[in-house]
This record gives structure tokens, C-alpha cells and sequence, in this order.
């Protein structure tokens, strides 16, 4: 299944400063940079609908991404976003550029499959880590990684280790040693479960017996 495109017309804009940020926030357009590469950093403008409508989907996080300039496509991958801290609006984007020829230092989502199993067994899945940090090629950027959980039990666990890589790609973490080789998901009891186990016990209440002697 091919994956989806995220294209973007942007313009390059001089009028910098938090005053001309401002005026174009209010104009319906999102401040953003775009560096990396052996290219100088560009100051961009883009239209906020558009952004905020493809923030909705994850892929917008870990896709390569078109930029539009002055007539010219732009790869690039999303570096970081900035937020109103209490309205739905975005109010800053940072964009790397991407070459075919050099590896990509980012994050993918992970999707974990097999949960209902998991339940129907009388587990609960805990998510430890929601992403991973990868290198690879752009050529080789995963949409995400998907983690079967459905042959895990109680207090079964899966490190990152046993994460099978896609092809190209390598797990920044396990690159640092063997004491970096986090938990990814692990499965407990229902809470409360242990109040229902211990319930039967309750009889051993016996202490009141002691009032007798």
C-alpha cells in the first residue's frame, strides 16, 4: 500500500521578528523554518488550515513531506512543532531538509496489534515507549512499526531488542550499549484484581476471635 502524500505550498518570507510572526498568525499563516542540508536555513510562510487539518494524522510526523518554494520541491521531514498553549492552533514549524544520499535521524510511531488477545487472556497492555528513534535512509523511512502483542501473557514484556528492524533502518537506543535496551510493552493484571483474589480470605478475620479471649 503506497503511502500517502504530504505536499505544501510555502513562500518565503524577510519580515522576521516576533512582531511580523504575529501579523502573519493573524493572517492565517504559520511561521516555520526550513534548514539543513548544505544550504542556509529559509524563514517560511504556510497556511495554517492546511497544516492544522494534517497534524490530525501521524503521518504528517514521521512522512518525508513536500515544500513547494518559488516553484521548486522541497523534501523534508518535520523536526518539531509548537503549540498554543490553550487554543487549536500551531503557531511554529521546524522543517530539515532530506537528501537520498544521507541518512535521516528521526522518530516512527509504533503500532502494537494483537491487544484484544491480550484482554480476552486477562491482561493489560502498557505502552512503555510510543515511538522509536531510528536512523536510515530516506529511501527506507518507515510509515511506522508495527509490535504483535497477542502471544504475551502476565508479566511477559518485550525489550527493544526483540523488535525486528525494518530493512535499512537501526534503532538508535540498542547503537549505545546493552544497558539502553529499553522495555517497549509490557503486560499486568487488571487493576483491582488483586482485591478480587484476596477476597475469599476475608473470612480469615479472626481477629476477632481475640476479643473472646
Amino acid at each position: 500500500m503506497s503511502q500517502p502524500v504530504y505536499e505544501f505550498n510555502a513562500e518565503i518570507r524577510t519580515d522576521l521578528g516576533k512582531g511580523a510572526s504575529r501579523r502573519l498568525r493573524h493572517e492565517g499563516k504559520v511561521p516555520a523554518i526550513l534548514y539543513g542540508g548544505d544550504k542556509e536555513a529559509v524563514s517560511l510562510t504556510l497556511i495554517h488550515d492546511k497544516i492544522i487539518n494534517a497534524a490530525d494524522h501521524e503521518g504528517f510526523y514521521s512522512h518525508i513531506l513536500t515544500l513547494h518554494i518559488d516553484g521548486k520541491k522541497h523534501q523534508a521531514i518535520l523536526k518539531d512543532v509548537q503549540r498554543h498553549p490553550f487554543k487549536p492552533k500551531i503557531t511554529h514549524l521546524d522543517f530539515q531538509r532530506v537528501s537520498a544520499k544521507e541518512e535521516l535521524h528521526t522518530n516512527v510511531p509504533l503500532h502494537f496489534i494483537g491487544e484484544e488477545a491480550v484482554k480476552k487472556a486477562g491482561g493489560v497492555v502498557v505502552h512503555q515507549l510510543n515511538d522509536i528513534e531510528i536512523t536510515c535512509l530516506p529511501k527506507d523511512l518507515p510509515e511506522f512499526i508495527e509490535i504483535d502483542v497477542s502471544g504475551l501473557g502476565v508479566g511477559d514484556n518485550i525489550h527493544l531488542s526483540q523488535v525486528t528492524a525494518p530493512k535499512g533502518v537501526t534503532f538508535v537506543e540498542l547503537t549505545r550499549g546493552a544497558d539502553h535496551d529499553s522495555v517497549v510493552v509490557t503486560v499486568s493484571k487488571p487493576k483491582g484484581e488483586k482485591v478480587s483474589d484476596d477476597a475469599p480470605e476475608a473470612p480469615e478475620t479472626d481477629v476477632a476471635g481475640e476479643d473472646k479471649e
